[in-house]
């Protein structure tokens, strides 16, 4: 039995209270072990700690034992220091007691996994634990115990895999009277991405038992400085590890999913593999092809062109439901032609932590997953969370700066909303129980500015409910939308419907979002990309009847998400809002702090919304005779949203960051990282105070340093979007329509320069910093991006909407509608 890896947490309470009644006298009891504990700084008390102990004598069930063990435990005090202590001060019947005890205990030191595999194949879930000799394993289906020869082993064997065996299952480990359960672990099918492995020891590519590849990478053309980008995924238990290689020669700085290269040359044209693996299996991706020339689109012949209804000319379009083939005239296809954006432009908005309504869990994770999306097809992306009525009207504001002719706005918002009379409204986070449109976010009115700006492309994707608001019954006119034939409306359901997410176990996303991450890179015309979502949806068995994308368009071109962009005709105003978008994505600086002690601290900065940053401290250097430090962060001011317990955290993760630590410091040198939050509210420049905490080798009391940092406005607190902007005369009708407002003289992107004069659901009421030197490219201005990444997910402890529904779940009919929530605030 291994003490040391047990705490004093793991003790039964039965078993501290008489431990506790062997410390409660004066002699040998808890003062000599609070001296004795005392040699580790951490376990030290202080004086009002001691006295609360002694008090507890007054209250007639008080213990100054069992006060002190719990003191011990909140420390994690481990049992094995315990028993060296209760050693050291001679009692010498807590220390066999202890002895005895800890050698029955139970200690689960592997858990089983949730696996999913094809029919016919093999799945083994592993259970160990380590206790006294003679442990016995019992495997259960449910409440069914498993008779078979391996559902009494640590290891229990699938094999070959049959429908039967779907479902949860859990592992009993014990020891006379004395046992404890495992987790649970789900085993779930998929569909077979190749020959079957069965239950042989031969594993082939892509369907290997235990090691699934989930996403293959592509082939594709690019040009001399354009960032190549390949992806690859893979399910797996352990979870895989991840090595690419470039014509058969490994790439020794590339292990993880995605392989990113900035600023591609002809010796990057090739052949790239992937190889997946883990201790027991490995699978290779297939071949994607990099072909490297001077131009990154080719002239192609569109597969489908639409015209408006007075045009006399349609190229291979084909019929859509409802009208007649003689209204479609077929001529030969004219020359081919591609469509181009001056630019892109995405404002996200994503409201989760509403004051008066349902708190949601996905806008998150579905907004930080489709700015990783946007950014690789070069779109400027200002992603928000948590907006307040002020907050969004500033945001749009901001976001229509933004835009110019031939431009490509896109607008996404995740949060609470309805319909009324047509008109669709976003909720803000601080909107009241009984809300009206007075409240909210006209999002036709957001249309009508978005054309003023002659923009080549608006996309608006609603994700949201659409049920009317009874509470509401002014019938809203926003302004006249002209006959542009460059609009669409991606809804996430049906009008007088409800949009729903999904929360359950690992997976934490809107619906909506899970099926359009899969197609909206696709090359192909925005209407016929959503179009495919649709469908996709229509084949899941928890959305049908219950959740339907709805799209509305009169886009009568080609025009793709994925169209490029060229500069040529108005390189003026594409530099000024490159501009405009790099002032709202501006880190502080990283810094080297020289402390007094002779420790030097790294303080630094990276991104993870357009409002949210997340400073990280590292040690690199400290004198000999200090034998352990750490810097942390305190003091931030009122504005921002800092979670106090999950700031100066050893993990990214553990502070609750989407960020992975591909871009940041190496994990093998520690790290403390704090996330803030709601930087739009920062209404003066960003401090704090750095606590440098250490201990000389020669001294067991701990000695702190302070040194306080102002960083500036970083990200978007620069635009003070907590300020009203002046109005501007507006319909009776909507008193507070977006009409109502207009850029002011001050603000922070005009101040810059125009270059026309950077969002569960969804219901109704109810990285280092960089420079501004070169601002060309939305996706290396903010770097690290906001990448996804399996491992940092597959750890036990979850930020709830860090997942995404699995691509191999998309169509998993073992998904209840009692996993899906919906969101009235009525």
């Amino acid at each position: 039995m291994e003490e040391c890896k047990l705490s004093i947490g793991t003790l039964s309470e039965q078993v501290l209270i008489r431990l506790a009644k062997m410390l409660d006298n004066s002699t040998c009891g808890w003062r000599q072990l609070s001296n004795a504990v005392s040699e580790q700084a951490k376990f030290r008390c202080s004086e009002s700690e001691l006295t609360s102990c002694s008090l507890q004598v007054l209250s007639a069930a008080g213990s100054p034992g069992r006060t002190l063990l719990a003191r011990l435990a909140d420390r994690s005090c481990s049992l094995d220091f315990l028993l060296h202590c209760l050693r050291k001060i001679g009692h010498q019947e807590a220390a066999q007691y202890l002895t005895t005890t800890v050698s029955e205990l139970i200690q689960i030191t592997v858990q089983p996994q949730t696996q999913r595999a094809t029919v016919g194949g093999r799945v083994v879930l592993t259970c160990r634990a380590f206790g006294p000799p003679g442990l016995s394993y019992q495997w259960f289906r449910g409440k069914e115990e498993i008779l078979d020869e391996t559902g009494s082993t640590p290891e229990l064997v699938l094999c070959p895999l049959a429908p039967v065996h779907q479902g949860p299952y859990i592992c009993r480990v014990h020891h006379g009277g004395n046992f404890i359960f495992s987790q649970w672990a789900h085993v779930r099918f998929v569909q077979s991405a190749g020959p079957s492995s069965g239950c042989s020891s031969s594993l082939f590519p892509g369907s290997a038992s235990g090691l699934h590849i989930i996403l293959q990478p592509r082939s594709q053309a690019v040009s001399e400085g354009d960032t190549l980008f390949l992806e690859c995924s893979a399910e797996a238990n352990p979870p895989a590890q991840y090595e690419w290689y470039h014509n058969t020669v490994p790439m020794a700085k590339h292990k993880m999913r995605s392989l990113k290269i900035p600023c591609v040359t002809t010796a990057h044209r090739g052949q790239y593999r992937c190889k997946m693996f883990n201790l027991y299996h490995e699978a290779w991706s297939d071949t994607a092809t990099v072909t490297i020339g001077p131009n990154s689109i080719t002239d192609a012949s569109w597969v489908e062109v639409d015209r408006g209804s007075d045009s006399q000319e349609v190229h291979r379009s084909t019929c859509r439901p409802g009208i007649h083939p003689l209204q479609q005239m077929v001529n030969p296809p004219p020359s081919a032609r591609n469509f181009y954006a001056t630019d892109k432009v995405a404002l996200l908005i994503g409201n989760m932590n509403y004051l008066y309504h349902t708190q949601l869990c996905a806008p998150i994770a579905d907004v930080h997953e489709l700015t990783n999306q946007l950014r690789q097809m070069d779109f400027k992306v200002v992603s928000l969370l948590d907006l307040n009525w002020q907050e969004m009207h500033s945001a749009v504001t901001e976001f229509l700066l933004l835009l110019d002719k031939g431009v490509y706005g896109l607008l996404y918002f995740a949060g609470h909303g309805y319909e009324n009379y047509g008109n669709s409204f976003m909720v803000p986070i601080d909107a009241p129980a009984s809300y009206t449109s007075e409240h909210c976010l006209c999002v036709q009115n957001i249309l009508t500015r978005m054309q003023e700006k002659e923009t080549g492309l608006n996309v608006l994707l609603l994700d949201m409910c659409r049920k009317r608001n009874l509470n509401d019954d002014i019938i809203v006119q926003p302004g006249l939308l002209k006959v542009t034939a460059n609009i669409v409306f991606g809804y996430a359901t049906c009008v007088d419907a409800e949009a729903y997410e999904v929360k359950r176990e690992d997976v934490s996303n809107g619906i909506f979002i899970n099926f359009l991450k899969r197609r909206v890179c696709v090359d192909e015309k925005v209407t016929v990309m959503l179009d495919r979502v649709a469908e996709d949806m229509g084949r899941c068995e928890i959305t049908r009847g219950r959740q339907a994308l709805e799209l509305r368009s009169n886009l009568s071109e080609r025009r793709s998400l994925t169209d490029q962009i060229q500069t040529s005709e108005c390189s003026a105003s594409h530099s000024a809002r490159n501009l405009q978008w790099t002032v709202a994505h501006v880190l502080p600086k990283s810094l080297c702090l020289q402390f007094d002690c002779g420790v030097k601290v790294q303080l630094g900065f990276a991104a993870e919304f357009s409002n949210v940053m997340v400073i990280y401290t590292r040690i690199l250097e400290k004198p000999k005779e200090i034998v352990s430090c750490c810097a942390q962060l305190i003091d931030f001011p009122e504005d921002v949203d800092i979670d106090l317990k999950r700031s100066n955290q050893e993990t990214l993760l553990e502070a609750g960051s989407l960020l992975i630590n591909e871009n940041l410091p190496s994990p093998e040198v520690p790290s403390l990282y704090t996330r803030i939050r709601c930087l739009q509210r920062l209404r003066r420049e960003l401090t704090f105070t750095i606590c440098l905490h250490y201990t000389y080798s020669n001294m067991d009391d701990e000695v702190q340093e302070r040194k306080p940092m102002t960083v500036g406005k970083p990200l978007v607190s620069k635009l003070n979007l907590h300020e009203p902007r002046a109005p501007r005369a507006c319909s009776a009708s909507s008193s507070l329509s977006l009409d109502a407002f207009k850029v002011p003289e001050g603000s922070s992107f005009a101040s810059v320069g125009s270059a026309s004069s950077s969002w569960t659901y969804r219901a109704q009421t109810g990285r280092e910093s960089f420079t501004t030197d070169s601002p060309t490219s939305s996706r290396s201005a903010n770097i690290p991006e906001e990448t996804d990444s399996p491992e940092l997910f597959e750890a036990p402890q979850l930020l709830v909407a860090s997942k995404s529904l699995p691509h191999s779940q998309v169509n998993d009919t073992n998904y209840t509608f009692s996993d899906m929530y919906n969101f009235h605030s009525y």
